[in-house]
């Protein structure tokens, strides 16, 4: 693994990453002593991503669902 000072990192920070991209992880390291390594992050499979309309039919949201409790607000502020 590839081991590249913090100056030299930041000044080819975009082939680097494009490195790390393409499955080649590399350390930065500051002043000889490691400090990060970086590595390509794994695409989440087909079953693990969420989507939307998940909870279809697990509740239901009241029709006045935008003015509940107007009353009791505007008590507390005074309206």
């Amino acid at each position: 693994m590839q081991t590249i000072n913090i100056h030299e990192a930041k000044t080819n920070l975009s082939r680097l990453v494009e490195q790390a991209a393409n499955g080649e992880p590399f350390v930065i390291a500051k002043a000889g002593r490691p400090m990060v390594k970086v590595v390509a992050i794994d695409q989440p499979s087909a079953d693990q991503m969420q989507r939307l309309g998940f909870m279809e039919g697990e509740f239901s949201v009241p029709d006045d669902f935008d003015t509940m409790g107007s009353e009791e607000i505007n008590v507390l502020f005074g309206v």
